[in-house]
């Protein structure tokens, strides 16, 4: 599959399969997101990886009662929490380089996923301190992201994106 298959082909999931995700794709996507680019190759992010059932649990109490997405954390077999230490990165003229770093490698992760056949959905509208609590990571750590990882148990619905000319200009703003 090459690049722009795999984008076309990767779907935010919500159900999952009880299936185990094999260690080879669990180590897959992790050294994917590993190998993302970052400011001054800092590698500011840390991942945490929950698999027992109590934990993804915990995780999905960190959520609103509304959100779909403490479902999907759930019902997969494996959720990764994406941290990120804020001193291995900066900020330089107003622009965060953790936060881009950081969704640089969830990205990688996200479509090294999609090539394994995994679904993932990631997730940002949490409790930040109660994901810090239940997984004891350190005040000097933000925790940013989160997404289930498994076997979809749904199929892939292709969603709309903007048109090229609505997102391209060409010399300057606005410049079709």
């Amino acid at each position: 599959m090459n690049f722009l298959e795999l984008a076309q082909t990767r779907r935010s999931l919500r159900t999952y399969k009880d299936t185990p995700v094999e260690k080879e794709k669990l180590e897959y996507v992790l050294e994917a997101a590993r190998l993302a680019p970052s400011w001054k190759n800092m590698q500011c992010w840390r991942f945490i990886v929950v698999e027992e059932a109590a934990g993804r649990a915990a995780l999905a109490d960190c959520m609103g009662e509304s959100n779909p997405g403490r479902k999907a954390l759930t019902g997969a077999p494996i959720v990764i929490v994406l941290c990120a230490v804020p001193k291995e990165s900066e900020i330089w003229e107003g622009k965060d380089f953790m936060m881009l770093d950081a969704g640089l490698a969830m990205e990688h992760l996200v479509l090294a996923a999609t090539e394994q056949e995994l679904g993932t959905c990631w997730q940002g509208l949490f409790t930040e301190e109660k994901v810090r609590e239940a997984l004891q990571i350190p005040e000097n750590v933000r925790v940013l992201a989160m997404t289930p990882l498994g076997y979809a148990a749904e199929e892939r619905r292709l969603r709309p994106r903007k048109a090229m000319e609505e997102i391209v200009f060409h010399g300057k703003w606005g410049q079709k």
